[in-house]
């Protein structure tokens, strides 16, 4: 069967992700950068004008979104619902990172599920020339969360595991390297990407108004342990794991997450002090997803950013 032809892209981009869409570029002769105006009206509201948007006509184009806050979820949104109706071939949305997928769930009346909330804003994306938009999501919180999109969007979930699997294969002693879940959630989710390396499961365990983590299973006796998860908040569980982790034996403790939220700058909880102290986290390995957490952590031990740009050139040919 006959390949299809890879396609040219316009690819645009919001402010803070103007790295990674230039990363992007830079994987393939395919994809030229384009340009908007981000000016706002003196009340605050956004004033925005899409470059050459008669050139585009016809295009595939393709949209790098970052969602960081509220305060820029609507003029991205607007420009969203815009491009599409320029009379393009195809529409993409990129959004590395969907920031409510943890808040998928309610668990007693009066709960606000705002994972389904960004998915129908975003389900109201108008459907271009070539059919409903792609929407590009890596590691989302559950995979069910594909069910909250309407059929004007496809949902195309990647994952940043790989970038993981490709560091790790760099390392030394790779017999030696231990994949760690800090609970069942982490590990329905990744274990099948993860299957041949030995893997240890944590999980949280009450006791009385405290909860604590434990090993439900696996011995992380004498390896590089790496704790694998979707996102990281404000890091307690992964800093909980690694006491567990080491208490057991681990000779070396490392993290790896897809989303670097860190909100209130927590990840200054997890940098190398200049002193011979003892580093809890060998590695701390992370995709750049969030670009206000990349240029905030830039050069700081133990971080290390794992691009997805090469990743998001090839989601853009399917």
């Amino acid at each position: 069967m006959e390949r299809p032809k890879k396609k040219q892209v316009l690819l645009f981009h919001c402010v803070e992700a103007e790295d990674l869409a230039r990363k992007v570029a830079a994987h393939s002769d395919l994809i030229q950068l384009q340009s908007i105006n981000w000016r706002s009206f003196d009340d605050g509201f956004p004033n925005l004008f899409i470059k050459n948007a008669h050139d585009i006509r016809g295009q595939h184009v393709a949209f790098l979104a970052s969602f960081s806050s509220t305060d820029v979820i609507f003029e991205q949104l607007s420009v969203i619902y815009a491009l599409p109706m320029l009379f393009v071939a195809s529409f993409t949305v990129v959004l590395p990172f969907f920031p409510t997928g943890s808040f998928e769930r309610i668990e007693e009346e009066g709960d606000v599920a705002t994972a389904f909330t960004l998915a129908r804003m975003l389900s109201n994306t108008p459907i271009s020339r070539g059919g409903p938009t792609s929407l590009v999501i890596y590691d989302i919180h559950a995979l069910q969360e594909r069910f909250y999109f309407s059929d004007t969007v496809l949902p195309v979930f990647e994952s940043g595991i790989p970038l993981l699997k490709e560091r790790l294969q760099q390392l030394p002693a790779l017999d030696k390297i231990v994949v760690a879940f800090p609970d069942d959630g982490a590990w329905k989710r990744f274990h099948k990407l993860l299957d041949h390396f030995p893997m240890v499961i944590c999980n949280k365990v009450r006791e009385g108004d405290k909860r604590f983590v434990r090993i439900k299973e696996g011995d992380p006796a004498g390896c590089h342990v790496v704790i694998v998860d979707d996102l990281v908040q404000s890091g307690g569980t992964l800093i909980e794991c690694q006491k567990v982790l080491a208490a057991h034996g681990a000779a070396k403790v490392s993290a790896y997450v897809t989303h670097g939220v860190f909100p209130k700058k927590s990840w200054e909880r997890f940098l190398h002090k200049n002193d011979d102290s003892e580093k809890a986290f060998t590695h701390f390995w992370i995709t750049d997803s969030c670009p206000n957490t990349v240029k905030a952590i830039a050069t700081k031990a133990p971080f290390e950013v794992l691009s997805l740009a090469g990743s998001i050139a090839d989601a853009l040919q399917i």
